[in-house]
C-alpha cells in the first residue's frame, strides 16, 4: 500500500502541523500522498493537492484526521470506490477512529508493513420518490432519519417492511439505523445497542405518541417504505446527521441495505464492548453522573 489520500478536519486543534508531519513521514517512505486541493493550500502543502474525485479514485487508503463526524462524511464519499479508510482521532474517544495521535507513526508503520485487516460494515441507501419519480438518492453509514422541523407537532409516517404494513407512526420522526448507527441517534431515542459485526436494520421511532410503538429489529435484506402523510410543517430526511433533504406530503422514502459496504483498516482489533464502556463512562463523567 503506497498511495494515501488524506482527509483533514481543519477545525481540529493542532491538525495542520500534525498533517504536515504525517505527510512528510509517508513521503520519506516512498509513498504518494494526496490531499484535496483547497485543504492542501490552507495547510501549505499545495504540491500534494488533487481534486476530491482524484483523491478518492486513486488512493489505496484514505487517512482521516478528525473524529466520527469526519469519518462518516468520508465513508459516504468513498462508498462507490470501495476505498478503505482509517481514522486518526483528533478529538474525544470515537467509535470509528482507529489511531490515537501518540501512536500514529507506529500504527502507520504497521500499515506499510501489511500488518492490518479490513473490517466491513453495512451501509444504508435511501431513495425519495415524489409523484412516482425519483427525486433524491443517497447512502449513509449510521442512519436515515425522517423528522419534523421546528413546529411542535407530530408527523404521520405510514411504514411498511417488505410491503407488509408495520405501523402508522404518530411521532417526532423515525430513525432507520445500521448496526454502526445503533450507538448514535437511535441509542438516544431508546434503540438497542448492536455489535457492528452484525448485518441488520433498526427502526426506532422518535417520541412516538403511543405506548406500544417500540424499536424493531429487522433482517438486513428488508426493504423499508415510509410514506409521509403529514400536510404541514417542515419535514426533513437526514443522512448521518449531515446531509439534509426537504420532504413533502405524500413523498415515499425507500430505505434498504446499500450494495457496497464501508471498509475500515484495523490494526489493534479493538473490542467493541471495551470501546462502548469507555465511551459511556466518558459521557457519564462529562455529565457528572
Amino acid at each position: 500500500m503506497k498511495k494515501f489520500g488524506l482527509v483533514v478536519n481543519l477545525n481540529k486543534k493542532g491538525v495542520q502541523l500534525f498533517v504536515e508531519q504525517i505527510a512528510r513521514w509517508l513521503e520519506e517512505r516512498d509513498c504518494e500522498v494526496m490531499i484535496k486541493d483547497d485543504t492542501a493550500r490552507i495547510i501549505g502543502l499545495s504540491r500534494l493537492g488533487v481534486s476530491q474525485e482524484q483523491l478518492f479514485a486513486q488512493a489505496q487508503c484514505v487517512i482521516v484526521f478528525g473524529g466520527d463526524g469526519t469519518m462518516l462524511w468520508t465513508a459516504r464519499k468513498v462508498a462507490k470506490a470501495g476505498t478503505p479508510l482509517i481514522g486518526i482521532n483528533m478529538g474525544h474517544l470515537g467509535f470509528l477512529t482507529e489511531i490515537d495521535v501518540p501512536e500514529a507513526l507506529d500504527d502507520l508503520g504497521k500499515i506499510l508493513a501489511g500488518q492490518y485487516f479490513v473490517e466491513e460494515r453495512m451501509m444504508l441507501e435511501a431513495a425519495v420518490y415524489r409523484d412516482g419519480s425519483l427525486v433524491e438518492h443517497s447512502v449513509g453509514l449510521n442512519d436515515v432519519v425522517i423528522s419534523k422541523g421546528a413546529i411542535a407537532r407530530l408527523i404521520h409516517l405510514e411504514t411498511y417492511v417488505n410491503d407488509y404494513f408495520v405501523n402508522k407512526y404518530h411521532a417526532d420522526g423515525l430513525i432507520i439505523a445500521s448496526p454502526t448507527g445503533s450507538t448514535a441517534y437511535s441509542l438516544s431515542a431508546g434503540g438497542p445497542l448492536v455489535s457492528p459485526d452484525h448485518d441488520l436494520i433498526l427502526l426506532t421511532p422518535i417520541c412516538p405518541h403511543s405506548l406500544w410503538a417500540r424499536p424493531v429489529v429487522i433482517a438486513p435484506d428488508s426493504v423499508i417504505k415510509v410514506a409521509l402523510l403529514s400536510d404541514g410543517g417542515a419535514v426533513t430526511l437526514t443522512i448521518d446527521g449531515q446531509y439534509v433533504f426537504s420532504l413533502r406530503q405524500y413523498d415515499e422514502i425507500v430505505i434498504r441495505r446499500a450494495p457496497r459496504k464501508a471498509k475500515f483498516l484495523r490494526i489493534t482489533g479493538r473490542n467493541f464492548f471495551e470501546i462502548l464502556r469507555k465511551k459511556l463512562k466518558e459521557e457519564g463523567d462529562r455529565n457528572g453522573v
